[in-house]
């Protein structure tokens, strides 16, 4: 997987962003209930891991971030 530099609308920079891993995907659908999460992408800045798709960077009304332990 390639990492891809991207805004994040947390951090106010653009900052490197990286696919989802399986667990974290599988957290992403329960706690969101889409049928898929393909699209979602985790900033890489430390302390930050927020998500975003690759079109938008708010998809969610408030951020949205990965937990530490997954």
């Amino acid at each position: 997987m390639r990492d891809q530099k991207m805004y994040c609308y947390t951090c106010g920079t653009d900052e490197l962003h990286r696919r989802l891993t399986a667990n974290e995907k599988a957290w992403l659908k329960n706690r969101t209930v889409r049928k898929t999460v393909e699209e979602f992408f985790v900033c890489k800045a430390p302390g930050c891991r927020n998500l975003r798709t690759g079109f938008q960077k708010r998809p969610f009304d408030g951020p949205l971030r990965l937990p530490d332990d997954l």
